[in-house]
């Protein structure tokens, strides 16, 4: 006996969907049109028309087919999608998934090797849109009397039960009551294949290793990705025995120095450097307009997701973020076959005669800070289309950025949230391969360790 669907937020396709897969896709669509949040979704009968739109969709969609997650498609064609279920009887997470979803073994057994697999010992609570049936069965298996006889929850609170952790073996056991989170279709790196991992190597010592980082990959992997990162592909090129361990992040779509711990210790060594300043960064951005040289200060809105919204003004609860602007000098724009081979979108910005590279030091390090402070002054970066469209629209609409130059002014916290949200929707799409930003210096211990990653990928 298999278990019943939960809900499935941001549901989209998969190209070798199983009917199971392609029902639930059809319930998912119809309801992700009427309001983008998270629903539970009903099983839609094979001759349901919704059902049979969707396996049309599915089915035009141009894709590579293969039936395991290895080799790694050219490019992601298909939107990621995530299936999250209730276990109903004790087993193997593989046997498990593999009848739940009608997928192949060895597809499953990938899935968890990706680390797109992750389990909690209590099902969490359900949104509010779910149905009477899948209400009844989350209270069916959260109630006191059959908690308390589940062994392996024995001194713990519900909501530490309900906390997620990834499944790192195929044969690992789930019992009735589990939630079993599945990454269908991972965000995919074919970068790490087309790289010569070696040549990117700048370093190697007995505690770190430090690293070129290409764009278009990830540092330490991504919540359904652990296997196509940088850490994975250069402790397979140095042939170590121990994996490296990341110590600190740049996005995925940005290349230069990365530092890797060989160790545990100098990983918490590395970590305590960073919380205490004594590392610093230097970048080289490739700006779309001119951009003064000094001190530029913003306030960042804290919010998990991206795009990262700044105001000029300071605004309460907002965290700092400094950057300063060391130099700027007029450059070509990278040319049409330069931004094809390194995936540059044409994100029509109306002045392309130059670019101007400019050395920052970063002062404050915030996620997508130099991405978001170069795009609020009216300079995003070359091939940034999450940060370039809402720059384009301040640029032709002036004070349509309620926090720029032309700053609104707010009754109330709820009004400056909405305005916040109405302004992140002007933003694009995350980079689907490189912009013009590369961390191209690190140093530490006021310089007795110092790494240079070279001329960016724009000026080779």
């Amino acid at each position: 006996m298999v278990s019943s669907l939960l809900w499935l937020p941001k549901l989209r396709t998969f190209a070798v969907a199983p009917v199971a897969i392609q029902r639930t896709l059809a319930a998912a669509t119809s309801h992700r049109h009427r309001r983008r949040r998270r629903r539970y979704s009903s099983t839609a009968s094979a001759s349901d028309p919704a059902a049979s739109r969707t396996i049309s969709t599915l089915n035009s969609i141009r894709h590579e087919e293969y039936g395991r997650l290895l080799p790694c498609p050219s490019e992601n064609v298909l939107p990621r999608n995530i299936v999250h279920l209730v276990v109903k009887e004790e087993g193997p997470i593989l046997d498990f998934i593999t009848k739940a979803l009608d997928l192949p073994p060895l597809y499953v057994a990938d899935l968890i090797h990706f680390g797109a697999v992750h389990y909690a010992l209590v099902c969490p609570k359900p949104p509010l849109t779910a149905t009477s049936e899948e209400i009844k069965l989350y209270k069916d298996f959260t109630k006191p009397s059959v908690l308390r006889k589940r062994a392996s929850i024995k001194g713990k609170t519900i909501r530490e039960a309900q906390n997620t952790f990834r499944v790192t073996q195929s044969d690992q056991l789930v019992e009735a009551g589990m939630y079993v989170r599945v990454h269908v279709r991972p965000k995919r790196f074919p970068r790490c294949y087309e790289v010569d991992w070696k040549s990117r190597i700048i370093a190697v010592t007995d505690s770190y290793v430090v690293l070129n980082k290409p764009a278009g990959t990830s540092v330490g992997g991504t919540t359904d990705n652990i296997e196509e990162t940088c850490v994975t592909f250069t402790t397979r090129a140095l042939e170590l025995t121990t994996p490296l361990r990341t110590t600190h992040q740049i996005d995925n779509c940005t290349e230069g120095c990365v530092v890797l711990a060989r160790t545990k210790d100098y990983c918490s060594v590395f970590h305590r450097k960073i919380r205490e300043k004594q590392v610093k960064k230097l970048y080289l951005a490739l700006a779309s307009a001119y951009v003064p040289c000094g001190v530029m200060t913003h306030y960042m809105r804290p919010f998990r997701k991206s795009p990262k919204v700044i105001s000029e003004d300071f605004i309460k609860g907002w965290n700092l973020c400094q950057l300063e602007v060391l130099e700027c000098k007029r450059v070509p724009w990278p040319n049409a076959l330069v931004e094809e081979k390194y995936g540059i979108e044409d994100i029509n910005w109306p002045n392309k005669e130059f670019a101007y590279e400019c050395k920052v030091n970063l002062l404050s390090g915030r996620t997508h800070q130099i991405r978001a402070q170069l795009a609020g002054c009216g300079a995003p970066i070359v091939g940034d289309s999450m940060y370039m469209p809402a720059a384009m629209a301040e640029l032709a609409c002036p004070g349509l950025n309620p926090f720029g130059k032309y700053a609104k002014q707010f009754e109330n916290e709820a009004d400056r949230e909405r305005a916040a949200e109405e302004w992140a929707a002007q933003h694009g799409k995350e980079p689907r391969v490189a912009i013009t930003l590369q961390a191209c210096q690190i140093s530490w211990d006021e310089g007795d360790h110092f790494y240079e990653a070279g001329p960016p990928w724009w000026a080779q």
